[in-house]
């Protein structure tokens, strides 16, 4: 008889270890969800940052190119 006692009270305790262990997994794996997420989201934020400087570079690249074009004057 304590031999099935002693059976059934290790089988507890390693149940309840699997339990915790299996819940503290989870715990991690949502923070490095998040912590993947925030990284996501400030390279997303970098990218824009740096195409919109790209945009505005090209838009004052084309500005000078037009201002600096001049026509020909009128040979008569």
């Amino acid at each position: 008889m304590k031999r099935l006692d002693v059976v059934i009270f290790l089988s507890i305790v390693i149940a309840g270890g699997m339990v915790s262990a299996s819940a503290q997994a989870r715990g991690s794996a949502t923070s490095q969800s998040r912590d993947s997420r925030r990284a996501e989201k400030k390279l997303e934020k970098a990218r824009k940052k740096y195409a919109k400087a790209q945009r505005k570079a090209e838009r004052k690249m084309l500005k000078t190119e037009r201002k600096n074009t001049r026509y020909p004057s009128r040979q008569f």
